[in-house]
């Protein structure tokens, strides 16, 4: 197991080592350490399946693949290279198929490790690393740091949310701050509650600032 994951590492750093928009090897080892932490202390979970999904879960992320399916190929790919069992290698793929957010239109969850892997990501997502990660995204997308001229969007279909202008102070009221209550664990709960605390902070500041009449 410990090759494994060792391999896993190394194709994981390599896909992720250029990354510019939040989703770097750092973001990886991070929601990998939040998963086992949330799991080590509920003493629930397949360690191996949740460090593996953990390590895997953005690479058929479609932010980060020119096509759809690409990702998806690319993970199928290097899950054949490694010595695990049909079993393992269909559990790890419905996990990390089951990750993103999608402007709320996310998937329902099949197994307490797939919980585990979505609450480490989303609360990657949240606090001050969340803050970073927001305005390095919308700055690789091209998108305002604020327009209040925008409208909050609601009801989102996944192309909307991909696609649709918005700006990064936008992104907390359509995804950041909702995340701490969509979380399963109740470890991650207890996590999140900081870190939400620290982006309504944030954002009346950053209002404070921006209101300088």
């Amino acid at each position: 197991m410990i090759d494994i994951i060792a391999k896993t590492e190394q194709f994981v750093y390599k896909e992720h080592e250029k990354d510019s928009s939040g989703h770097d090897w750092h973001h990886i080892d991070r929601v990998r350490k939040l998963a086992l932490r949330i799991a080590q202390a509920e003493h629930k979970g397949d360690a191996f399946i949740i460090e593996m999904a953990a390590l895997l879960h953005d690479i058929p992320d479609e932010k980060l693949n020119e096509q759809m399916d690409e990702g998806e190929k690319k993970l199928t790919r290097f899950l054949d290279t490694i010595q695990v069992s049909d079993e393992q290698k269909l559990f790890i793929i419905d996990i990390v198929k089951t990750i993103s957010f999608k402007g709320g239109n996310e998937a329902d969850l099949h197994s307490y490790e797939a919980m585990v892997v979505r609450d480490a990501d989303r609360l990657d997502a949240i606090g001050a690393i969340g803050i970073a990660r927001t305005f390095a995204y919308g700055g690789k997308k091209g998108q305002a740091m604020y327009n209040p001229s925008l409208p909050v969007r609601t009801n989102m279909s996944l192309n909307e949310y991909r696609n649709g202008q918005t700006s990064s102070i936008h992104h907390f009221y359509e995804k950041l701050l909702k995340l701490k209550d969509l979380l399963h664990t109740e470890t991650a709960k207890q996590l999140a509650e900081e870190r939400h605390q620290f982006m309504e902070m944030f954002l009346q500041q950053f209002y404070k600032e921006w209101d300088v009449d």
